[in-house]
């Protein structure tokens, strides 16, 4: 399938004395020192957090030392240690990207390997439950500390750790000359994954959490990334439960030869073509330069997970149908109308406004953080859109997907994308895991999800758009308010995504063939369906691959 160029609004989208009564995170691990604060040892030294209501906060912990200089395009190493205790009530710097969705923020640091633990601030009289959160992003955006983990890890009593992990060119590169031991190169943003999972195996238990019960879990290509570690050998052991949030396994990621592809054109666009320099050459550039030359999902260079042979030596796809996965319970879902986040940035890139008419006079040039125009897309461009991306089988998508007068031609294209990029793969992989693993499958569908609170309004219903289920998990500031109904559904998801952390196991039926149910999220009190597959033809996209 085309991909859809992503205009810029959417991805364009040492000891320390003890002076007080503790307050319990882990064995005798943390104290309350009278200004505030937390303070936990753990393997690397003590770190100092900050107290709230019903939560305690560790932020910007670094689990690896920071990748610059031979470290670029190179394995995590061993994060730092130190004597004294390090102030940890501030997250640490985000990892170099561009600007993507409202929540996300250009940086250019490539000091970035921190992570964040929010722990209960009550006491447990067993370990609790750890939740290790990687963001989503197309591997190019997004930072741990903007999900704030208060609300699951009070409300579900568990510890939750959120990731930062290299993105884009520096943490997907695998370019032939950087190659590592064995022609190795890539997936760095995976092996910083690994790395915190190994930090949490070593630290959890300071924190209060059981290092024998961590849920891996993450939304889009945090999702993605949930799929990768299930096939690594190197993660084996790391997790014992698994969340999938809006992707699937069953969508294959690059491999060596289509990433070694796409890191030489990188290569000559940032003007290191030179064969016998494009190691030192490439080395040799700042780090925006490198994200910016990177580009945005559609319109730049095609970068993620690759199958290199060690890190990962197959394909995730590939092992969910041969069932080479990590044996784990399986928690997967989706939201019902994901792909209208993509529209809206399509409608707010001004790519289908009409093109104005040639002026006598030259015009003024749009100027950084200019919007762009704002368009609805009219039927004859819905069919265009469905036509560039379908082809031969375009006919077949409108006949199934008709324009009518009960929608808006917005919301049918985010209809098409929503059922061919996630409800048919996310089905799939379900359908493949519930054969071999306990499976609970799920939809989002609250149809008045908050939306971002910056960005420009929508020109047509969002519904339960991509990422519109994070603010249910987590404390973001990025929404818009809930209401009372949307607060009580909050309430449940924390505790289901917490109950199957602690268990394994869902409130609803496990997936199976002769039993499809699947558990419907929404705020007007839906509760299951086994009209899952019907409702977004999932045996019409079958037939089409």
């Amino acid at each position: 399938m085309t991909r859809i160029p992503y205009p810029r609004w959417a991805v364009v989208l040492g000891a320390v004395a003890l002076l007080a009564p503790p307050i319990a995170v882990g064995p005798a691990a943390a104290t309350d020192d009278r200004r505030g604060a937390a303070v936990v040892r753990i393997d690397q030294g003590t770190v100092r957090g900050s107290v709230s209501a019903d939560h305690l906060s560790f932020q910007g912990i670094p689990y690896a030392r920071p990748p610059l200089g031979a470290l670029r395009w190179a394995p995590p190493q061993p994060g730092p240690v130190w004597a004294g205790v390090r102030d940890a009530t501030k997250p640490g710097a985000a990892c170099a990207q561009l600007q993507g969705l409202p929540m996300d923020h250009a940086a250019d640091s490539e000091d970035c390997l921190h992570l964040n633990v929010t722990t209960p601030r009550t006491a447990a009289r067993t370990p609790r439950p750890v939740m290790v959160w990687l963001h989503g992003g197309d591997f190019r955006f997004g930072r741990g500390d903007v999900y704030d983990g208060q609300r699951l890890a009070a409300n579900g009593d568990v510890v939750v750790v959120t990731v930062n992990y290299r993105l884009g060119a520096l943490g997907f590169l695998a370019h032939p000359a950087l190659a590592g031991p064995g022609g190795v190169t890539g997936n760095f943003g995976l092996q910083d994954q690994q790395a915190a999972l190994r930090w949490v195996r070593h630290n959890a238990a300071a924190f209060g959490g059981d290092p024998g019960n961590v849920t891996l879990f993450g939304q889009s290509a945090g999702a993605t990334s949930v799929c990768a570690h299930l096939a690594a050998p190197g993660s084996a052991g790391l997790f014992h439960r698994a969340i999938l949030q809006s992707n699937s396994c069953a969508n294959p990621v690059q491999t060596r030869v289509e990433a070694a592809r796409a890191a030489e054109e990188f290569a000559r666009n940032i003007g290191c073509a030179d064969p016998g320099t494009v190691a030192a050459c490439l080395r040799g550039r700042d780090p925006a330069r490198l994200v910016e030359t990177a580009g945005y999902p559609g319109a730049g260079v095609d970068l993620g997970p690759v199958v290199d042979g060690r890190t990962l030596p197959v394909d995730p796809a590939h092992a969910l149908a041969t069932g080479k996965l990590h044996q784990v319970p399986v928690l997967t879902g989706m939201n019902r109308d994901e792909s209208r986040l993509v529209v809206w940035g399509i409608e707010h890139s001004g790519l289908n406004c009409p093109q104005p008419q040639p002026q006598p006079q030259p015009q003024p040039q749009p100027q950084p953080g200019d919007e762009a125009e704002s368009c609805p897309l009219t039927d004859d461009q819905y069919r265009d859109q469905v036509r560039g991306m379908f082809g031969d089988r375009a006919e077949e998508v409108l006949a199934r997907y008709p324009r009518s007068d009960k929608q808006v031609a917005s919301e049918t294209l985010g209809a098409v994308l929503t059922d061919h990029d996630y409800a048919e793969p996310i089905y799939s992989a379900a359908l493949a895991f519930a054969r071999r693993v306990p499976t609970y499958l799920y939809e989002f569908a609250d149809d008045d999800a908050p939306f971002f609170t910056k960005g420009p309004e929508p020109t047509f219903p969002t519904g339960a758009y991509h990422c519109a289920e994070l603010p249910y998990l987590f404390t973001v500031d990025y929404a818009e308010a809930f209401t009372p109904a949307q607060q009580r559904l909050s309430d449940e998801m924390v505790r289901v995504w917490s109950d199957f952390a602690r268990t394994g196991r869902a409130s609803w039926p496990r997936l199976r063939g002769g039993t499809p149910y699947v558990r419907v999220f929404a705020g007007g009190g839906e509760s299951g369906t086994t009209g899952f597959a019907a409702a977004h033809s999932y045996d019409f996209w079958r037939s089409l691959r």
